[in-house]
């Protein structure tokens, strides 16, 4: 018999190449694959899967919703799109609009365009990203993405990006003027191996872009929805965007992708301006409306903190150290081998994310268990071992 990875192969074009593990079901911080093997799951489906798998409120949710109504395009509207944009705002504490989308490149395009106008409005021709900075692979995103790697091949780009080191807010100063539109940034460059910039970086940026009348657009697709500690990673440095795009963790599990605007940004775009036939679609937002009504706050702070001092507290020749905020980690290695890493820790039931050549991220559901992250730290430094001797 043929397997599922060969009909993979057979199928689907080559942009992913095969992956390892192939799952059949999930519950809570766990999942199994199709041989039956157990995983605990240290990366939600990169920061996705908030409530884990198979979440009885988002269960309950999608099921109801779409029983009831599954779809209605951008040309009618829905409760649960207008209760999921009054929750968001609600959330964050400021008066804003939002926009709904499919994903979190969908989110930034929006953001984009919306910088664009804005632009082309009051006379600004160009954009400021940073560099090994991630913002989504369609071309709108991709010409704000600071990885060469994925970037190059694509280009030239129609726009104006100028890149700057992520962290150096003299850089950034320098590179901002009257000229510029918008600084798209990441709160924690999450792609580049979840690097938080120094401290103050973020609100110096805001300090930055309001003196030269450019937009900052906060690019939390990973970095929101409680993944941090916070509902916003904003939120804990003290600032407001003019711009904030969201996705990933909002629908645990379903496509989802929220743009919102503030302050003079909230009314940038005129009807007619930007549409999705499937952003806001109701079993998204009635996904959306369980994860954001389930996420505890107080124990993702208390698990994350259990995860970051195990951690730290692991003494081995191949950890370096650990960084990031939250449920969002990157366990940093003395050496390039974060792909023996992954795979030593799969063969013992633990799914965690190469994310960089020395870098592991690890993202798990906000429900994980104090008990799951001991079983973790436990398990890793023979993980390690392996890695080291792979």
């Amino acid at each position: 018999m043929t397997s599922l990875f060969d009909r993979f192969e057979a199928a689907f074009m080559p942009n992913y190449g095969v992956p390892p593990v192939a799952l059949a079901r999930g519950e809570g911080s766990v999942v199994w694959g199709i041989d039956g093997t157990e995983y605990l799951d240290m990366f939600g489906g990169i920061a996705v899967s908030s409530l884990g798998h198979a979440h009885p409120a988002l269960v309950e949710a999608v099921s109801k919703q779409v029983a009831t109504l599954a779809h209605t395009s951008n040309l009618l509207l829905h409760e649960r799109e207008v209760e999921l944009a009054e929750k968001l705002l609600s959330l964050l504490g400021a008066p804003g609009r939002v926009f709904l989308a499919n994903s979190g490149t969908e989110a930034n395009e929006a953001a984009l365009k919306l910088a664009i106008k804005y632009g082309k409005t009051t006379g600004r021709s160009y954009f400021v990203a940073a560099e090994m900075g991630f913002h989504g692979r369609t071309l709108g995103a991709l010409s704000l993405t600071g990885k060469p790697s994925i970037r190059d091949q694509f280009g030239p780009f129609p726009l104006d990006v100028r890149f700057v080191p992520y962290g150096d807010a003299e850089a950034l100063a320098d590179a901002v003027d009257g000229d510029c539109a918008a600084v798209f940034l990441e709160p924690t460059q999450g792609e580049a191996g979840v690097v938080p910039p120094p401290d103050g970086y973020m609100a110096r940026a805001r300090e930055i872009t309001k003196a030269a009348g450019a937009l900052l657009v906060a690019d939390e697709i990973q970095s929101a929805i409680g993944r941090t500690g916070h509902w916003f990673a904003h939120q804990a440095d003290g600032y407001l965007p003019d711009v904030l795009t969201l996705a990933k963790g909002l629908g645990g599990g379903l496509p989802i992708g929220a743009c919102v605007g503030f302050g003079p940004a909230a009314t940038v775009f005129e009807k007619g301006d930007h549409g999705s036939t499937f952003g806001g679609n109701p079993v998204s937002c009635a996904a959306a409306l369980a994860v954001l009504g389930n996420v505890d706050l107080a124990h993702v702070q208390a698990v994350a903190a259990e995860l970051r001092d195990g951690i730290e507290a692991i003494s081995h020749p191949l950890l370096k150290g650990v960084r990031g905020r939250g449920l969002w980690l990157a366990a940093v290695l003395t050496e390039d081998r974060a792909a023996q890493v992954q795979a030593a820790a799969q063969r013992a039931g633990f799914l965690v994310n190469a994310v960089q050549p020395d870098a592991i991220r690890l993202a798990p559901p906000l429900v994980i268990t104090s008990a799951q992250v001991r079983t973790f730290l436990a398990a890793f430094p023979p993980i390690l071992d392996e890695a080291a001797d792979g």
